[in-house]
This record gives structure tokens, sequence and C-alpha cells, in this order.
């Protein structure tokens, strides 16, 4: 076990040998990271990690075998069969296994199918939820998901099915009708078609849109676009994955709460974005 990194009193639990613990790593800055997760890091014989994973994570599992299994959009990856069996193999060989992705590993993450394959041949498991990229990322941004004068539901979709399409089973009416906040993971390849989608499902051209990319880390980049601008604004500021796209009028909040910007000295650029015209307090 590594020791190195200290953690507070608490009854942690042992990740056992033979034992394949699924943990979310967060959007990005090691700092999101739970306690749970650096407990797991600090025991783990083999750490199986993601694209997104960041190297300073994996340094604190120094005694650990690090593989990368990382899935990316356009570029080899390894099948998920494969991994998933990974997992198996090494549980069967006595390892204690930590299987550490991007996010929270059952929001878009294929956790969930991770897992049932574990359960399904025998070996046990623990499930470590992380802070997802589609709360924490737009958090980091300035953008809070559900804002009282804003909305009351909020909707999570992915940008790409198993095929790597715009999911077909999406109806994109009926999330634009009844979502008045909709948050996009992995949508930046699918874009075009999905802003059409939803400007034909009646959503404004002019509705605020925000682009965030590689979230929550040093490399943060912030695009403020509208529904109907975005896939060109897009292409004009080189934006690449991977990104978290948020739709709606909650985008606007970021105008007073961009945080990062104002801890470097920058003034908020609208104390009042929505245009309620009373102080916040009194909402």
């Amino acid at each position: 076990m590594n020791t190195d990194i200290p953690l507070p009193a608490h009854t942690w639990p042992t990740l056992e040998p033979g034992w394949v613990w699924l943990c979310g790593a967060g959007p990005g800055d090691p700092g999101l990271l739970t306690l749970h997760a650096v407990n797991a890091l600090r025991q783990a014989d083999v750490v199986i990690y993601d694209a997104l994973v960041q190297e300073q994570i994996l340094s604190w599992a120094p005694q650990a075998e690090h593989i990368y299994a990382g899935k990316r959009g356009g570029k080899p990856s390894a099948k998920q069969r494969d991994i998933s069996l990974r997992l198996v193999d090494l549980a069967r060989a006595g390892k204690r296994v930590l299987r550490l992705k991007g996010g929270d590993p059952f929001v878009f993450g294929r956790g969930g199918e991770e897992a049932q394959t574990l359960v399904q041949h025998g070996i046990p498991i623990r499930i470590i939820p992380g802070i997802s990229a589609g709360i924490g990322g737009l958090a980091y941004a300035g953008i809070p998901v559900t804002h009282r004068d804003v909305n009351q539901s909020v909707t999570f979709v992915t940008g790409h099915d198993q095929s790597g399409n715009t999911p077909s089973s999406l109806d994109w009416t009926s999330i634009s009708k009844g979502s008045q906040v909709i948050v996009i993971y992995m949508g930046m390849k699918h874009i075009a078609q999905i802003s059409q989608q939803l400007i034909k499902a009646g959503r404004s051209l002019n509705e605020p849109v925000a682009v965030v990319t590689t979230a929550t880390t040093d490399q943060q980049q912030v695009l403020e676009t509208t529904l109907g601008t975005i896939v060109n604004d897009i292409a004009d500021a080189g934006l690449e994955p991977p990104a978290i796209i948020c739709v709606g009028q909650s985008v606007l909040m970021r105008q007073v709460l961009d945080w990062q910007n104002m801890a470097a000295g920058q003034p908020p650029r609208n104390l009042d974005p929505l245009g309620r015209g009373r102080p916040a307090e009194s909402a």
C-alpha cells in the first residue's frame, strides 16, 4: 500500500485481492477526486485508466501497474469487450484492480457494462462515484446547471451512440419542449446535426449555449455562443474535444459567476444577466 498520501481518520474500506473497484476520477482537476478514490489509489496493484485521467492522479499510485484503456472518438481505441474481460483476468489473477474512469463511471462512462461483466463472471466489485463533467465541468466555467430563475429541469444526453452516430433513439422534440436546460456529452462531432434538431424542435436561434473543453484543467476553454451560430463559432475558435455543451438560459449566469476570471482580477461582466431587476437574495 502507498501511504505517501495521508487520509483523515475513518474506517476506510480495504481493496482485497481479486476485487475490482470501479471509480470515478472526476472531470479533470485532481482535487476533485473523492477520498474514497484516493484510498483506492493507495491500495491498487493495477490501475486501468481512461483517456481523460490526469497524469498527476496516476502518480498517486506509484506502487501499481498502470494500464491505458482510453476510448476517444475517431482514434484507435481498445474494444469495450477486451477492456471488460481484461478486468476479469486481472481479478482472477489475484490483483487488487482499480478501474479509473473520467467523471462518474455510471454517467455515459460504460461503467454499468463493465460492472455487469464482472458480476456475471463472479468478480466482487465496489462502485465509487465521481463528479461528472456535466455538473462539475460547467460549475468550473461559472454555469449552474440548475437555477431557480431559469429551470426546474435539466436533461443530460450523449452526442453519439455505440455506432458513433447521433443517437437515433433521442426524441429531440420532447427533450426541447420538456427541459429548459440541456447538457450534451461528447457532442462536438455532431453539433451541427444536434443544433439543427433543437432549432427544428422549437428552440430559439438566439438561445445561449456554452462549450467547455478540457473542463477543470489548466487547458480549460469556454466558448459562449448561441444555438444558431455554434457551428461556425466552434470552428472559428478552433475548439477540440473533450467538451461539454450546455444549452439554456443558465449559460447567461456565467456573466456574473465566472469565478476563475474574477479570481484573476477581472470584474463580473453583468451583475444581473437574467434581467430580473432585483437582488439575488430576494428571489
